[in-house]
């Protein structure tokens, strides 16, 4: 994805952010699409991906559909992993760009579906940190590696590879405070936002998929 080798974030704008009890535990909603797109802002880095709210298997959903675009939603607010520290979501993709994908050079640095996470570095860009779980065409599940255009300050960890599971819903529930101490090597005291993206720019090609229930919880919620 072009357009992004440094400022992985735009500097941080003041937005409340609703959160929500749980029982005894906090959950912020960032994407119940049901709800609509409150909250969410696009950001366009080499043409734009089509994000829409369509009905799919009964229910509202974000659709995304790239070609050969990309950009990608954000959802700006002050996050506390120490009292939300687990994200999890939904997401669905029509295909990959296939297994010679190369994600980790800049021609093959698209996927279907991504979700990341990004610590501000204010004035100070250089420490800006993203975190994105991808759909991955070619590397294999678990994978880590550097952005292809950020390099280390950018974090891709595969959570699905392969178009096995395309045409169906995959559910992810992360531990944001380990999986960022392992890519980064830091402890995560604070975020800045939620983002996510489908994008085709780099390959040249197309990409669809379906994102829901994407929220920040105290506990792992129950798949």
């Amino acid at each position: 994805m072009r357009g992004c080798r440094r400022r992985y974030w735009p500097a941080v704008l003041a937005m409340g952010a609703a959160v929500a009890l749980a029982g005894p535990e906090l959950e912020l909603r960032v994407g119940d699409f049901r709800q609509g797109l409150e909250g969410w802002q696009a950001r366009e880095f080499n043409g734009a991906t089509t994000y829409r709210l369509v009905t799919l298997d009964g229910e509202q959903v974000l659709e995304a559909e790239a070609d050969g675009a990309a950009s990608a939603l954000f959802y700006e607010a002050d996050i506390d992993p120490g009292q939300t520290p687990w994200l999890s979501w939904r997401w669905r993709v029509e295909s990959t760009f296939g297994p010679a994908t190369d994600e980790r050079r800049k021609s093959g640095d698209d996927y279907a579906a991504r979700i990341y996470v990004v610590r501000s570095g204010g004035w100070a860009w250089w420490r800006t940190r993203a975190l994105n779980y991808v759909w991955s065409s070619g590397q294999p599940e678990g994978a880590r590696w550097p952005s292809a255009y950020a390099g280390d300050n950018v974090q891709l960890i595969a959570l699905d590879s392969g178009a096995d599971r395309a045409g169906e819903w995959v559910h992810h529930v992360r531990d944001l405070r380990a999986d960022w101490r392992q890519a980064f090597g830091e402890e995560l005291d604070s975020l800045d936002g939620v983002a996510l993206m489908t994008d085709a720019d780099d390959t040249g090609g197309s990409a669809r998929a379906w994102y829901a229930d994407i929220r920040l919880s105290g506990a792992p919620p129950e798949r």
